[in-house]
């Protein structure tokens, strides 16, 4: 009854206790409490009870009821990191049981086996237990010893023998009542989809499993470092940090197993490298080893000194040491039969090419590369990276570019089965590496024009096609419509100035839901068409030109497309560039807030800097014509018009070269205009009303008929859309970037629910133009939920304006669409009559044209 009904078992052993049992009844009793203290409660606990209950045994005369409690006692005592007295009660066991009771011991040796991560032993014994558990037709621990079987051949990389496992047992358990097993059962079908590579499938067996352990009220930290490695592979590193340190912390306040907690800090070592903090990472890795040390758990502790000397690496901390401790690891880990070897060994070939030890690097990464062609996807890319890197140690460029084709590729493949837009875009950050050295190759040989083709080769992939429409789930539905609800009443709350916390509790609750049904959306799509062509670029430009910035290695350099050419100029160092865009940003801010000062010259002055970092050179060679800037992911935000090449240009920004060639192709849609205006506007959305007199037949929506539902089915597949509302960036969420509807906040998840977004949009907003990089060369925002959509541009905001310099603007803008304009045109068009007063010149600067509406 532990693993069916836990809190019914608990408290019928405390009743059980309460009438004075027998010695054999008592020590069922107090094994009962310490089998719930071991999984669910307080190591500590457990173990007293344990101990109370094998001397209950003793006395009982019973051998079997003995062996059978020295079992449980033994796995609680490993698990407390006592392994030799662990052990030692596990033998003393195996020597006392006989028939189907020593069956039971051998699976719960096999299981402590696992845990130690000695797996070949814990074959030895499941191969034991099972025949006797089948002719005993004992059906529950058969199917616990198959789950764990399966558990073992996929530590070992035997993926199609773990199937097999897990479908018996699941076939077994279905004839039971084990509630907890049942839910162990779907946590199991989440790891095995997690190994074949289809992360949405994972992540929705492990948020299922997580509910029916909460239901049960058993927590279960296995799941959390196993949904963290999950996280880890969608390159959501951030969540998986935090959630490993949140599920170790809430350990240890329970007095929970400490071999868990050692797992936990391993697991949160691994994050840390992935969120780019190293030096966090090595402190939770040599606290792990440590404990796995202790623990004696040889196969931990060699994956602990793996994740330390991974974190020492990206801290820069090469050396000669590393690359034989690298190795050494490597030997370490396939000896005892781990498929993270190939990890290690591409650690050393990395660090050996580092230092310039080409023929050692090689003898390393020709091992690591024997994975390319096998294996997860993931782990077949890394394999990839290993053969690039051994062909760039030989210097053979033409096997270098050939494997990063064939890595990028393979990534391609595996995200076209993510059908989150936000899974697709962190994804790019696998392949990032690949790009790099394909883009180095072209650099070193002076070919622009090949730069340019791996520039774009992973550069905003993720716009490539729209992602998969949220599912009709009447759960998600309602978790939406009260997202918006309460999200409406905090605001509301905040403007009064009172605190809500428990609003802002389920606010961030309601998040968690939303973004966990969306990443568990598949993708129904096939690998996608669009290969990016220098020449196609070079036809469409016609008099124009595109400027494409690549940063590689810490440079900028502007390829300049136009003419029928692509040139190469190098141009400043990319922080540099970054840092003097965050003082423009931050000028142009001030002026938006209305501060005092003589804002303008200093404007000015910041917009002549920029241009020197961003284009150096490359603005001698810009001739006339409208212009197309492309820059990487973290140079998204840069106020282009404050450039004085570009100032009164006609100029967009986009993505990447190929989302442009994208978004000339597109279509318009219908003759529809919508007009919306948001509530709380300084101005009260002045220019909606006289938008609405110039267009005669819009659809405007206003004054409580602005709605989520209602404005989301006024603008699906409108030809020209305006929004005037209050709008708001998240950088820590992206997705539920917003802007503010009269019954709350309209996000990127609700933008791409549309059947067809708008062909031109407007956006009126504050920040509706930011956009966070993530992945490689990836971006997140509302423009970028657009773009797939088919939406053919926008004009929108990276900065806060003020409401009442926007007016003119977004009026003499809808003058130049309404005469035929492009949006680009209109913009620039709109700019040039503003007043030249700083707030009207800022307010101009701070929006851009996206894509080539």
């Amino acid at each position: 009854m532990v693993f069916a009904r836990p809190k019914d078992a608990l408290a019928g052993a405390h009743a059980l206790l309460a009438v004075g049992p027998t010695p054999y009844d008592a020590s069922v009793a107090h094994q009962v409490i310490g089998i719930w203290h071991r999984d669910f409660g307080d190591l500590t606990v457990a173990i007293g009870h344990l101990r109370r209950a094998r001397v209950l045994a003793a006395r009982s005369g019973s051998p079997d009821r003995e062996a059978d409690v020295l079992a449980t006692l033994g796995a609680a005592l490993i698990h407390a990191g006592r392994t030799r007295h662990g052990m030692g009660a596990l033998q003393q066991a195996v020597a006392r049981g006989e028939g189907l009771t020593a069956a039971r011991v051998l699976y719960r040796r096999g299981y402590v086996w696992w845990v130690l991560g000695n797996h070949r032993e814990a074959l030895a014994d499941l191969r034991q237990a099972i025949p006797v558990l089948r002719r005993s037709h004992d059906t529950i621990w058969t199917a616990r010893a198959l789950t764990l079987r399966a558990t073992v051949h996929l530590a070992l990389g035997s993926a199609e023998q773990a199937e097999a496992d897990f479908v018996a047992a699941e076939l077994l358990w279905a004839g039971t009542d084990q509630d907890h097993d049942k839910a162990d059962a779907v946590e199991n079908r989440g790891l095995a989809a997690f190994r074949a590579g289809d992360l949405p499938m994972a992540l929705r067996h492990f948020d299922e499993a997580a509910r029916r352990y909460t239901e049960l009220g058993t927590p279960m930290f296995v799941l959390n470092i196993r949904r963290c490695a999950a996280l880890l592979a969608a390159g959501l590193a951030t969540e998986a940090l935090e959630e490993a340190d949140a599920a170790a912390s809430l350990l240890a306040r329970r007095g929970g197993q400490s071999t868990r907690g050692a797992e936990l800090l391993l697991t949160a070592a691994r994050a840390a490298i992935a969120a780019g903090d190293p030096h966090a990472a090595m402190a939770r890795a040599t606290l792990a080893a440590r404990q796995f040390s202790r623990q004696r758990r040889d196969w931990w502790h060699a994956h602990a000194r793996l994740v330390l000397l991974q974190a020492r690496f990206a801290a820069g901390q090469v050396s000669g040491r590393l690359v034989g401790d690298a190795a050494a690891v490597a030997a370490r880990l396939a000896g005892l039969g781990s498929p993270e070897a190939v990890q290690a060994e591409l650690l050393a070939g990395r660090t050996a090419l580092a230092l310039g030890r080409a023929d050692e690097a090689a003898r390393h990464l020709t091992v690591a590369a024997r994975t390319r062609n096998r294996g997860p996807a993931l782990a077949r890319v890394d394999g990839w990276v290993a053969h690039a890197l051994c062909a760039e140690a030989a210097g053979r460029t033409h096997t270098l570019l050939g494997a990063c084709r064939r890595g990028l590729d393979l990534l391609d493949e595996h995200r076209m089965t993510l059908g989150a837009s936000e899974l697709r875009a962190r994804a790019a950050a696998q392949g990032a590496e690949l790009a790099l050295l394909a883009q180095r190759v072209a650099l070193a040989k002076g070919d622009p024009r090949r730069l340019l083709e791996w520039s774009e080769r992973w550069r905003a992939t993720a716009l490539t096609i729209p992602p998969t429409r949220p599912p009709d789930d009447p759960e998600l539905l309602r978790a939406v419509t009260a997202f918006r609800e309460i999200a409406s009443r905090v605001e509301e709350a905040r403007g009064q100035g009172v605190p809500v916390p428990s609003l802002e509790r389920e606010l961030r609750r309601l998040e968690r839901d939303i973004r966990a049904h969306t990443l568990r959306t598949r993708s129904g799509e096939g690998p996608h068409g669009h290969r990016f062509r220098v020449a196609s670029l070079l036809e469409r430009l016609e008099d124009g030109w595109l400027v494409e910035i690549v940063a590689i290695d810490g440079t900028l350099h502007v390829l300049l497309c136009g003419r029928g050419r692509v040139r190469r100029f190098t141009a400043g160092r990319f922080a540099d560039a970054a840092l003097e865009a965050d003082h423009a940003r931050a000028g142009l801010r001030r002026v938006a807030y209305r501060r005092p000062g003589d804002w303008l010259p200093l404007l000015e002055a910041g917009g002549r800097r920029m241009e020197e970092a961003l284009l150096g050179p490359a603005v001698r060679h810009l001739g006339e014509g409208p212009v197309v800037i492309v820059p990487p992911g973290r140079l998204h935000g840069v106020p282009w018009t404050l450039l004085p090449s570009l100032r009164g240009r006609v100029l967009s920004v986009s993505p990447s070269a190929g989302a442009w060639l994208r978004a000339r192709q597109v279509p318009p849609s219908g003759e529809r205009v919508v007009l919306v205006k948001g509530p709380g506007l300084a101005t009260g959305g002045a220019e909606v009303p006289k938008l609405a007199t110039r267009y005669g037949t819009a659809k405007v929506l206003h004054d409580g008929t602005a709605r989520a539902a209602a404005v989301l089915a006024a603008i699906d597949g409108s030809r020209l859309t305006h929004i005037a509302a209050h709008g708001t960036f998240r950088a820590d969420s992206p997705m539920f970037s917003s802007l503010r509807m009269d019954d709350g906040p309209l996000t990127v998840h609700d933008f791409e629910r549309l059947d067809r977004a708008p062909h031109r949009m407007v956006l009126s907003s504050c920040d509706s133009g930011r956009l966070q990089p993530v992945g490689a060369d990836e971006l997140l925002g509302l423009a970028t939920a657009l773009l797939p959509l088919g939406t053919a541009g926008i004009v929108a905001s990276s900065l806060p304006v003020d409401d009442e310099a926007v007016i003119p603007l977004m009026l003499s803008l809808h003058d130049g669409l309404r005469d035929g304009m492009s949006l680009a045109e209109a913009l620039c068009d709109a700019r040039e009559r503003l007043p030249r007063d700083a707030l009207h010149q800022a307010t101009g600067w701070s929006f851009s044209a996206i894509g080539a509406g």
